[in-house]
């Protein structure tokens, strides 16, 4: 934990805009493959409470499954228990790297409204996610070094 003592706020936030995703993003995510059924990546989903999977082939991200791809799977699909991941993810990811600012990672969640991210190194390789929540978690911490409440959901999940 760094403790930045009396350092006034806006310096606090230009310290963690500029610290690298690595730094605070959840390693080893919950993945799938783009052979997985439908139904049984929903259900991981809803176990789990991830609105967003990396799908992995061969070690490498090639798409990302979300619940908005999901609902828009069951529109068109009505018969949804017989379909595969690959049939309704998404291929075109916006992904970062590991050595990427916090405030890149930031600014793709206010600007385009993401809330996960997946990590991958320069063969892209599933290194982490970096989720809305992990933003959250470091910024709280940052300003306040010992939570008030719920303390375990602000324990890192590395």
């Amino acid at each position: 934990m760094v403790y930045f003592g009396n350092i006034p706020n806006k310096q606090i936030e230009n310290i963690m805009m500029n610290e690298q995703v690595r730094q605070i993003m959840t390693v080893n995510p919950v993945i799938t493959n783009p052979n997985e059924s439908i139904l049984h990546v929903s259900r991981m989903m809803r176990s789990s409470r991830l609105h967003q999977i990396p799908v992995v082939e061969f070690g490498k991200l090639v798409g990302i499954f979300s619940l908005h791809d999901l609902w828009n799977h069951m529109e068109s699909h009505p018969d949804l228990m017989s379909g595969k991941v690959k049939d309704a993810m998404n291929t075109r990811v916006v992904k970062v790297a590991p050595i990427d600012k916090v405030g890149t990672a930031a600014e793709l969640f206010v600007g385009k409204q993401y809330k996960t991210l997946p990590v991958v190194n320069l063969r892209n390789e599933l290194k982490g996610v970096i989720t809305v929540f992990d933003l959250l978690r470091h910024g709280v911490l940052s300003e306040y070094q010992e939570p008030i409440l719920f303390k375990e959901a602000f324990e890192c999940r590395a």
